[in-house]
């Protein structure tokens, strides 16, 4: 792709996720269930997502929203696809989970004999869980129970949490429906018994009929709309859910969605790109609006939302942010559509100060944009 072509495809995602300083307000909520889901392994970075595209111009403030959305019950953390946890409006974490998560649940018991666990223990993890989850899991009120509460219990219920198998069991336990991650507190996310926790009707059953085809279409719905221009091959990607019943998905939606050429939104290959209404017509109106300067946290959806990134980032800088290929990511700084540094911050509380460790040339005037966007980023620790 020539360098137009990327920038082309960076402005119209970066639009499409809201990133844009001059986008709306948005609750919180709305925001979580218009992505469907946010990578939420860094909890701090998630937050700090959300509260970015919930409160545009002022996402400090947005940052206590996001806190009082965890704790309400309007927003909770899973493992609804990939094995990897995200945070989704809550009224989507069952029937998503249901959809998604049967391939990493199957791939996850295949490592049971080597962490020396049976059905047996994962039974007791669960009457355990519930035993304590249960009283702290009315819907928002609860405070839930802490990670490291949960494995005292266990390990008083005699299993042995050491070597992964506390995580294992905490995982299985989220990514069968049973647990949560609920209402913030003491800098995490407690976890909730999902059933007391969760709105009623939200299952797979009762919000389709049972029909995953229509499931897979509302979530490929929502992921086009907020990444969009994509393509069903991304979704794919973004889900693991199969080709094919993408695919049979996509006429469901259809009405909701623009087709354009890939090359017309700057992206590779002959694919079909699939994109909300209006997006190129808000662009074609405003083309320098997203070449502002942008701070993320590392683990955004922006970076992590599509299965090659070069669209934001040369290989290089590629591997600048993700050293190693390890999965895990730095926080990046963004112009004019493009990744040009990455970034965190020094000093006590109250004397913070940016460390932009820069991969491509900023002047003077560019550097002041990004302290002032420092200066009003939303963490959650002072």
């Amino acid at each position: 792709m020539s360098a137009l072509d990327v920038s082309t495809a960076a402005r119209l995602r970066i639009r499409a996720q809201g990133l844009l300083r001059t986008a709306p307000d948005r609750p919180v909520a709305e925001v979580a269930q218009a992505f469907g889901a946010h990578q939420a392994q860094d909890l701090p970075g998630v937050m700090a997502s959300l509260a970015l595209r919930a409160r545009p111009r002022d996402p400090a403030a947005g940052l206590a929203e996001v806190a009082e959305a965890f704790s309400s019950g309007a927003l909770v953390r899973g493992y609804p696809m990939r094995g990897t946890v995200f945070a989704v409006a809550a009224e989507d974490l069952r029937w998503m989970t249901e959809l998604c998560s049967a391939g990493p649940v199957r791939a996850a018991r295949k490592r049971r004999p080597q962490l020396g666990l049976e059905e047996q223990h994962v039974t007791c993890a669960r009457e355990a869980f519930e035993r304590i989850a249960t009283p702290a899991s009315a819907p928002g009120s609860g405070r839930g129970v802490l990670r490291a509460e949960v494995f005292a219990e266990w390990e008083r219920a005699g299993l042995d949490t050491g070597g992964g198998r506390g995580y294992h069991l905490l995982t299985h336990l989220i990514s069968t429906g049973a647990a949560a991650y609920g209402p913030w507190r003491e800098e995490e996310t407690a976890l909730v018994h999902a059933e007391s926790w969760l709105p009623a009707g939200s299952s797979l059953g009762e919000r389709f009929g049972g029909d995953p085809t229509a499931a897979t279409a509302e979530l490929l719905r929502r992921y086009l709309v907020s990444h969009g221009p994509a393509t069903l091959r991304d979704f794919a990607w973004w889900t693991k859910l199969p080709l094919g019943q993408v695919r049979k998905a996509l006429p469901l939606i259809a009405d909701d969605l623009e087709t354009a050429e890939p090359a017309a939104c700057g992206l590779p290959g002959e694919e079909p790109a699939l994109l909300r209404p209006g997006l190129l017509e808000e662009h074609a109106a405003a083309p320098r609006q997203a070449l502002a300067e942008l701070l993320l946290p590392g683990f955004d959806e922006l970076v992590l939302g599509y299965p090659d990134r070069l669209f934001l980032m040369t290989a290089e800088q590629h591997t600048a942010l993700v050293p190693g290929n390890n999965g895990v990511f730095k926080r990046g700084a963004f112009r004019g559509a493009r990744l040009v540094g990455t970034w965190t911050r020094t000093g006590a509380a109250g004397r913070r100060k940016l460390v932009l460790d820069a991969l491509a040339p900023l002047t003077p005037a560019q550097r002041a944009r990004f302290e002032r966007l420092f200066a009003a980023f939303p963490y959650t620790r002072p």
